[in-house]
């Protein structure tokens, strides 16, 4: 008998949402061979759809066919959300329990219909790692595109301790006060390992801790060593130095004005907003131990990223799609993976159909799969979902998995609803 990775498999039916932005249409058969998808419209001749043995038949009809998502902000090694009762689960003071609690993570994300995430940021090189256990197929999970512990200076996110502290290893940044420190972070990560570089400014973007020409620094050695860079950047300043110097890809920009979206769009940079985070903690901060000038602060940068998100699509700057899942308690895993999509049509003006190619074509640039992923067509990687909803009609059904009918990743069927499997992380407020 074939296995799963032998077989051939066939969607038919259904309606086709290619990922590519063109027209959704009738879907006659998608072919799968392999971890690849060979063709797209008409069956191919000589393939017998009767060879029960060999191929698979996945009927789609009253469902909606379209490319796996992706979620370009997501944080697996962050140690959250809290698990009451455990002690070593307490944020990452143990690197083993941390890994553990990544894998099983990932696995949840998988089954929302998440099939790629990239991971800027994480401890130790914990998300590496797991990048490289799902690729051997020693447990199942999204394709990982990861980067390294935050490249931070003094006043930047991260930096909690006391500067005769500096930045242990638990935490998720590493203190480099000066190009020559920076450079050399660069080297230590790209040695074992990471897809790209994750630099990091103010938590909100009130003061700008790195210099436009640090950030040159860094991009140059970066790209020296074909590692993409991105940078935590929420203030105005700092999203025009880091278009100035190179980014390829800009978090959040909350505070940036036209005119420093203009210097984006002009740059090539893309940038990623991930409202979701900050409209989630708006709502839900206070329950899990967030201060009042805290969901404060947050307002603020909720209204300032909406407006982004409108004058970016005036701008023509691309926009991809981010949660920052996996940050805080406030973000579980599996939930809000599609949140953005939603985000982006309710309040920056876009369309389903252009929500959908920034969680999916534009997204594959996050995860450094752009010729390859993100788009249903011959010769693509096969990651698909099948949904019994239109999210043309209504895109939140996209969110949470609720109405996934077939997840494929890499070619292969996902099981949805594994045996034993039981859900024990889940949101609680802080004290509970």
């Amino acid at each position: 008998m074939a296995s799963q990775s032998t077989k051939t498999t066939v969607i038919r039916n259904g309606t086709l949402i290619d990922g590519s932005g063109s027209t959704a249409s009738d879907n006659e058969a998608v072919v799968i061979q392999g971890n690849r998808i060979t063709s797209v419209g008409s069956i191919p001749a000589g393939l017998n759809l009767e060879d029960k043995e060999s191929v698979r038949v996945i009927d789609a009809s009253g469902r909606w066919i379209m490319p796996g998502l992706i979620d370009g902000h997501c944080h697996l090694s962050f140690g959250q959300p809290a698990m009451p009762g455990v002690s070593v689960a307490r944020g990452t003071t143990s690197a083993e329990f941390t890994t553990l609690r990544a894998a099983r993570n990932a696995q949840t994300i998988l089954r929302s219909g998440v099939t790629s995430v990239s991971i800027p940021g994480g401890s130790w090189f914990i998300d590496v790692a797991l990048r490289e256990a799902i690729n051997a197929g020693m447990l199942e999970g999204p394709r990982i595109y990861c980067a390294g512990r935050f490249i931070i200076t003094y006043g930047s996110i991260s930096d909690t301790e006391p500067s005769w502290v500096g930045t242990p290893e638990h935490l998720y940044g590493v203190l480099a006060n000066n190009v020559t420190d920076m450079v050399t972070e660069v080297r230590r990560q790209t040695k074992h390992g990471v897809d790209f570089i994750k630099m990091a400014d103010s938590t909100w973007g009130d003061t700008q801790t790195i210099s436009k020409e640090e950030l040159s620094a860094v991009v140059d050695e970066a790209h020296r060593r074909n590692a993409r860079i991105s940078i935590h950047s929420r203030g105005s300043d700092s999203t025009r130095a880091a278009a100035e110097a190179g980014m390829d890809w800009i978090m959040h920009a909350d505070l940036a004005t036209e005119r420093d979206l203009e210097a984006v769009a002009e740059a090539g940079s893309r940038i990623m907003p991930t409202v979701t985070f900050l409209k989630h903690a708006a709502e839900y901060g206070r329950d899990f131990g967030r201060t009042e000038p805290e969901v404060d602060q947050i307002k603020i940068n909720l209204e300032g990223a909406v407006s982004v998100l409108e004058t970016a699509r005036k701008l023509g700057v691309k926009v991809m799609c981010g949660t920052d899942t996996g940050n805080s308690p406030v973000m579980p895993y599996g939930l809000l993976h599609a949140n953005e999509a939603e985000i982006m049509v309710k309040y920056g003006g876009y369309s389903p159909m252009e929500a959908i190619v920034a969680c999916t074509k534009d997204n594959a640039f996050s995860v450094g799969l752009e010729d390859d992923l993100g788009v249903i067509g011959a010769g693509k990687l096969a990651d698909i979902i099948v949904l019994d909803k239109d999210p043309l009609a209504d895109v939140s059904v996209l969110q949470a998995g609720r109405h996934l009918s077939w997840v494929i990743k890499d070619g292969k069927i996902v099981d949805l609803d594994p045996k034993g499997e039981e859900h024990v992380l889940e949101l609680t407020p802080a004290g509970d």
